[in-house]
């Protein structure tokens, strides 16, 4: 009987095993492995299908594997015709995504694959499952790889370059992934641009300009990024406008008639497709100018310059691996495929060492792995279809093929987002600003000018009208007065010369003289009468003179003080052109010293900061952070936090502007990250204004960041008991309930974790809905959040198990009490190893107390322990579960019962 095995770059199964775990229920084929003293059930190691099990969390990036897709080319006439008495010598299953290779009559070998494409297998669909998970990751800023790679004549120029213009259908992968990036991207703020090369008898030659035909890679001393500024960049903008430039270099590729392939690619084909993309929503800038009297100045405004994200999709067509002997190649055909063979030769060996993790790999023995350095252990996402044939007598190129697909599948990416500050944009914005200052800045003067004209004008007018009026006043009055004067002169002459006559007359005219007499005296009386009145009038009009030179004085200095308004709103000008002079060279400043801190962290030998904007918990980062850094260079936060002061940057946190609120959260997160600050954050109320924003705001960013800021204050006890005394979970679990996003989901995880490590705080946590809270957050499903759950529900059970050894706690686990109990179970052997290895720790928790057990063997978590106790990775996990398991007389009976043996 034929024997057959399964390879995933791994050691050789039996066949039984294989279909045993094909076959039977994951719960059944899992309890088969614990149970069974025979060879174990088939079980997919880290290499199995992306992203559940080939992505994971890490401090520099996220690491993803080589996704490899293989993909059967259906027989052409020639080989129906020689090869018809001769069955295909590979068979697909494509539901399991396994490969069996037939080595002989007796012999299959089963490898498996990320996708199995069949012969029948439409365009789109390997597509779909090849490219457009990378196109994707290219969008939101990764770079990406698809590549194909197989013997010549198997279909890998037709899966990634056919142009499909007969049959749209036919259309390959470099035409349709043009097709959903310019889809996705905004005309108006994101660009795409394409270079089209191939590398032919190890020389870079470029497919759109021929002349260009020896490009040299320059690789950047610091970062060891590869790049070509030879090439002829060509930016597109619409699909045939690609499909032209795809039209024109494949019309320069170079191709050959050899016995395995009529048109065989002689060179290796790069597409090199570089998006940039504008990351919408950031701040800009607001500046607000008042005056002097009773008015605050000040300039308030959002620095961060604009986010732009730059990636690169890579498309790779290999040249044909090909024995001479079969293709027939001599003369010129005959170096260029020994060329091939070199290079193709060379990415194995890189690949080899990458799987092995070897210390020193080979990029640097041939042009193509430098170009392939990003893509095979870079930061790139690279997805591989390998190609093959059915025929039996190319058996040993297939089989070489699909070992290159087994060894890919180990190799490991750090995938990272590549994204920069738009400084140019932050400048041309602050120039428009300076602007609009300096515009109302002259206006005010103008306006203050014409002020004071008016008010000077005004006052001169009212001095003349005033000093005319009394002019004319005191004119009038002398004149009468002067006129009554002389007329009593008159009066007094006539009765003068009356007396003088002879005393005849003189005693005739006694009696009417002494009553002209006593008539002059009352004309004397009124001449003194009308004089007082004058003299009165007189000072009024004195008082009416003093009164307006007063007034032209008080507009004097008015005018003055509008003067010297004037002159302060200068000064005001000249200090805010120097301010913003200052902020510019501040930014500069901190960009590069965030570069710097970032290529630090990128190589791996810096302190191990924080880097300000990360948006991780302080509990993730914490832990590898080394306790010296008071003597190291002070981080761009800390010294806007030194130099900004951090009351002013908390009430930011108020401002009515979003983007402030953004910046200010940040600042403050970054800020918490650090112990050292975490005391003067919450001393300064920054805890009370975290859990407003937090309950007001509605941007998801803000509520993100503000919850990601409280998990790291809740990682010291003194807080812990403030978050809770402010109604802390509650909150945090009511802002879970309604969010989507699975970072901010993540931070609220974390924050609710830390809180379950305090002893003191287990009934309030659960009273307060604590665990609910944590348990509905595995809705999301993503790992990180996962973790998070799992590490909260780890942390509450430990706290559980202490009190119930000290003998403070009664009762079944509030943990069972919550529902909690199944989803532990069902978790417990999850393939991600930070949520298995918490769920492992909190199921051996539960299981040290009695009361608990009841719960426990009723939702079989009683296998799972036995399973941790054999199979965990970790020593002190596996050794607690064996010491439960035998020391607890209960579980002993059930395993008695069940026929279990330790």
């Amino acid at each position: 009987m034929a024997s057959s095995g399964v390879r995933n770059g791994g050691p050789r199964m039996s066949a039984k095993p294989d279909r045993q775990g094909a076959g039977a229920t994951p719960k059944a084929a899992a309890g088969k492995q614990r149970l069974s003293s025979a060879a174990g059930a088939y079980r997919r190691t880290s290499s199995g299908p992306l992203p559940a099990a080939g992505v994971r969390a890490s401090s520099d990036g996220v690491s993803s594997r080589v996704r490899v897709a293989v993909r059967l080319r259906p027989r052409n006439a020639e080989e129906l015709a020689a090869d018809a008495d001769f069955g295909d010598c590979v068979e697909l299953q494509p539901e399991l995504k396994r490969l069996k290779l037939r080595k002989n009559n007796w012999e299959l070998e089963t490898y498996e694959f990320d996708e199995v494409l069949t012969e029948f297998s439409s365009q789109k669909r390997v597509y779909e499952v090849v490219a457009k998970p990378v196109v994707e990751s290219v969008m939101e800023g990764y770079n990406g790889t698809v590549m194909a790679y197989g013997q010549t004549g198997t279909g890998k120029t037709f899966t990634l370059g056919r142009l499909g213009e007969e049959d749209t259908a036919a259309r390959g992968i470099m035409v349709r992934a043009m097709e959903d990036i310019l889809a996705d991207i905004s005309p108006e703020t994101d660009s795409v641009s394409v270079s089209y090369l191939q590398l032919y008898m190890e020389m870079i030659q470029d497919l759109l300009d021929p002349v260009n035909d020896n490009i040299a890679i320059v690789e950047d001393p610091r970062t060891g990024d590869v790049s070509l500024p030879g090439a002829t960049v060509v930016e597109v903008r619409d699909q045939k406008s690609f499909v032209d430039l795809l039209r024109v270099g494949e019309a320069h590729r170079v191709a050959a008639n050899t016995k395995l392939n009529t048109e065989s690619s002689r060179s290796h084909a790069i597409l090199m497709v570089n998006v940039r993309r504008s990351v919408k929503g950031r701040s800009e800038m607001d500046v607000s100018i008042s005056g002097e009297n009773g008015h605050s100045s000040s300039m308030m405004g959002s620095l961060r310059p604009p986010i732009i994200r730059k990636s690169k999709l890579v498309v790779v067509d290999l040249a044909g691996s090909e024995r001479i002997d079969k293709s027939g190649s001599e003369g010129h055909t005959l170096e260029e495929a020994k060329s091939i063979n070199l290079s193709l030769s060379a990415l194995g060996k890189c690949i080899n060492a990458l799987a092995e993790n070897s210390p020193h790999v080979p990029v640097r023995d041939s042009k193509l792995t430098r170009l392939l350095k990003d893509s095979f252990g870079g930061t790139a996402r690279t997805s591989l279809v390998v190609t093959i044939g059915p025929s039996p007598k190319h058996r040993g190129e297939t089989t070489s093929t699909i070992m290159f697909g087994q060894r890919a599948m180990k190799v490991e990416n750090m995938v990272k987002l590549k994204e920069e500050f738009d400084y140019k944009s932050l400048c041309r914005r602050l120039d428009i600003e300076l602007d609009k200052l300096i515009a109302e800045n002259e206006r005010q003067r103008k306006y203050f000018d014409d002020e004071v004209e008016r008010i000077r004008a005004e006052a001169q007018c009212h001095i003349a009208e005033a000093e005319r009026e009394c002019k004319i006043t005191l004119e009038n009055e002398k004149m009468k007065y002067h006129k009554e004067y002389l007329d009593s002169i008159k009066v007094l002459e006539e009765k003068w010369k009356t007396h003088q006559q002879p005393p005849k007359r003189q005693i005739k005219e006694a009696e009417s003289t002494s009553s002209d007499v006593g008539e002059a005296h009352n004309l004397l009386q009124n001449e003194k009468m009308l004089r007082q009145s004058a003299e009165d009038e007189a000072s009024d009009l004195k008082n009416q003179i003093t009164h307006w030179k007063k007034l032209e004085a008080t507009a004097t200095a008015e005018v003055v003080k509008l003067r010297k308004m004037l002159d302060t709103e200068a000064s005001q000008k000249e200090k805010l052109e120097e301010e913003i002079g200052v902020l510019r060279s501040q930014l500069l400043q901190m960009s590069m010293e965030a570069d710097e801190t970032r290529r630090t962290l990128d190589k791996g030998d810096g302190p191990g900061k924080i880097f300000p904007g990360l948006d991780s918990l302080a509990s993730q980062t914490r832990s590898s952070q080394p306790r010296e850094q008071s003597n190291g260079p002070k981080q761009p936060i800390a010294k806007l936090s030194e130099q900004v002061g951090l009351q002013k940057i908390l009430s930011l946190l108020e401002s009515e502007e979003p983007d402030v609120r953004v910046h200010a959260v940040k600042v403050v997160a970054n800020l918490a990250a650090e112990e050292a600050n975490q005391e003067k954050i919450v001393e300064a109320g920054g805890l009370t204004s975290l859990f407003v924003l937090l309950r007001s705001s509605e941007d998801e960013t803000i509520r993100r960041v503000a919850a990601g800021a409280i998990a790291n204050l809740a990682m010291n006890e003194t807080n812990q008991d403030l978050i809770m005394a402010q109604g802390g979970v509650t909150l945090l679990s009511m802002t879970a309930s309604d969010a989507e996003d699975p970072q901010t989901l993540r931070m609220i995880a974390g924050a609710i974790a830390n809180l379950c490590g305090n002893d003191k705080l287990q009934t309030r946590l659960r009273g307060e809905g604590g665990i609910k809270a944590l348990l509905g957050m595995v809705r999301c499903g993503h790992p990180d959040v996962l973790a998070q759950v799992a590490r909260g529900i780890a942390n509450f059970a430990k706290c559980e198990s202490r009190a119930a050894t000290q003998g403070n706690k009664v009762g079944k686990s509030l943990l069972i009490d919550d529902g909690a109990l199944p989803w532990i179970v069902k978790n417990a052997n999850n393939e991600a190893a930070p949520i298995r290895r918490h769920i492992e720790l909190a199921l051996c928790h539960l299981a040290q107390h009695e009361v608990n057990l009841k719960d426990i063997i009723s939702e079989g978590a009683l296998w799972e322990l036995v399973r941790i106790s054999r199979d965990c990775s970790r020593e002190d996990i596996r050794n607690l579960a064996y010491r439960t398991l035998t020391s607890s007389p209960t579980l002993q009976a059930e395993m008695r019962r069940l026929g279990i043996k330790m």
